[in-house]
Order: C-alpha cells, then sequence, then structure tokens
C-alpha cells in the first residue's frame, strides 16, 4: 500500500525524519563513498540545521532558504595547500533539514537519493570545485 493510500489516522502518525535522522543518514551515505573520497574528506564532520542562518544565505548569495539545502564551509582543499596559515573556522559540512525535506518532498524520491546528492554537492566544493563543477558531479549542470 502506498504512503497516500494509508488511511488518515496512519497518515497523522507518520513524522518527519529529525535533524538526528538525517545525521545518521548522511554520516551512512559518507561511509559509503570510494575510499579516495574519504580520505580527501578527512574529518569533516556533518552538522543538521533546521534552516540556513542568515550568514549561510549571504555567503551563498541565495535569497529563498528553500533553495539551499546544504553547505560546505571551510577552506577547500584546493586552496588549503597553497597557503601556509591553518583555516580560520573548523570544517564543516551543514545540511538543511527543513530545505531537504521539502526537495524530498517535490522530487517523490527516496530520502537518501536527496542527501546523497546535497553532500556530493558539499564534498565537490570541498574538493575545490566551483558551483558549475558540483552541479556535474550531481548531474545537474546544463548540458551544451
Amino acid at each position: 500500500m502506498a504512503r497516500s493510500e494509508l488511511p488518515l489516522d496512519q497518515l497523522a502518525a507518520l513524522r518527519a525524519p529529525s535533524a538526528e535522522d538525517l545525521a545518521r543518514l548522511g554520516e551512512r551515505i559518507l561511509a559509503g563513498f570510494p575510499a579516495e573520497i574519504r580520505e580527501l574528506l578527512g574529518m569533516v564532520p556533518i552538522r543538521v540545521e533546521e534552516w540556513p542562518d542568515e550568514a549561510a544565505l549571504l555567503a551563498t548569495e541565495c535569497e529563498d532558504p528553500l533553495d539551499l539545502t546544504g553547505l560546505y564551509r571551510a577552506v577547500p582543499i584546493s586552496e588549503r595547500h597553497a597557503q601556509a596559515v591553518p583555516p580560520a573556522e573548523p570544517e564543516m559540512i551543514f545540511l538543511y533539514r527543513l530545505p531537504i525535506l521539502v526537495e524530498w518532498a517535490e522530487r517523490g524520491c527516496a530520502l537518501e537519493e536527496v542527501v546523497f546528492d546535497v553532500l556530493a554537492h558539499e564534498i565537490a566544493h570541498h574538493l575545490g570545485m566551483d558551483e558549475e563543477g558540483a552541479l556535474r558531479v550531481e548531474g545537474r549542470a546544463e548540458r551544451d
């Protein structure tokens, strides 16, 4: 029986994945990435927030918080090796729970697919790719 066919009392009992659920899912997905990628990532933690904060929206020039599902915050690997100073802030991959849940509902796919795409996008930034490169990793770049 599909979810849409569930009786209303059963639908009412369903709950959206929590921040902890998304963090565990993200960690599980990261563990499934190839060893070479995991090695380059090192110990970059995943932090789940309900919404992107104002600083994240400004940094990404994003006007609608629903458009920002994740953010890699730190110095990309490609730039880090060129600098002789330690990073000014801790490395972190942010997942924004509510925008991810909205995208999940809109796409009608497995939640794992959405979180995988967000993580792949943010890891691409960690590896030094610009937005166009990160979209290519996800398979969403415009084709010429």
